[in-house]
């Protein structure tokens, strides 16, 4: 049961005099303590070990994407081929190393060759390939920084309803803090963790409602 309006507008005056009283008083302001900063900053595997490998696919897995392991380089335009099978067009960052579209079939739109890819041109595009800057495995999370390498810009995995992204061993780190670590605070980051996906009250599952509703990494090593 709320308070009557007249005790509220008496409480609220009350405060307000208050802090009234204490600025003409010049009560002393006390300086902010120190920030406690006694968290995890390593996780329980070293980068890129078997063992933060391993914990990397679980917690993708989790988040219903797929993770395919291929232990060289070589072999992810085999893994590229298979998962684009069903694309008809493919949109690319400028800088991604183009052996790994050696096998696909699909059309590949080159951002920025000759103009920046539109959310129109985008829209009309099945797939997006990039690489990532760094995998957190603890939270199963991809981080890409807008490199102007393999990443490219933050609409490119934000329009295609799929999104291949490649991950190579020594970019998987144990936890967030040794993530940030590595990255540009000065660029523009996304953290991908699992396909779009939202609920409402009731819990039901929408995927696909902020950005791509398939996921599908290529871990390399």
């Amino acid at each position: 049961m709320s308070a009557p309006a007249g005790a509220r507008g008496s409480a609220r005056e009350e405060v307000l005099a208050r802090l009234r009283a204490e600025r003409d008083a010049g009560a002393p302001r006390t300086a902010p303590g120190p920030v406690p900063r006694e968290y995890a900053r390593r996780g329980e595997h070293d980068p890129g070990s078997p063992g933060a490998l391993d914990l990397l696919v679980e917690r993708v897995e989790d988040y219903r994407a797929t993770v395919t392991r291929v232990a060289r380089a070589e072999d992810v335009a085999g893994v590229v081929a298979r998962l684009l099978a069903e694309a008809g067009s493919v949109a690319v960052p400028p800088g991604v190393d183009r052996a790994w579209l050696a096998g696909a079939g699909a059309a590949v739109h080159v951002d920025g060759e000759p103009a920046p890819l539109t959310a129109a041109d985008l829209d009309g595009v099945d797939a997006v390939l990039t690489g990532a800057a760094v995998a957190v495995a603890e939270t199963g999370t991809l981080v890409l920084d807008a490199s102007a390498g393999d990443q490219g810009r933050r609409l490119l995995t934000l329009v295609p309803d799929h999104h291949v992204c490649v991950v190579r061993a020594e970019d998987v780190v144990g936890t967030v803090p040794e993530a940030l670590a590595r990255l540009d605070p000065l660029h523009p980051l996304t953290f991908v963790s699992g396909p779009s996906a939202t609920s409402d009250i009731e819990l039901d599952r929408v995927e696909g409602v902020h950005g791509p509703r398939r996921l599908d990494v290529v871990l390399v090593g």
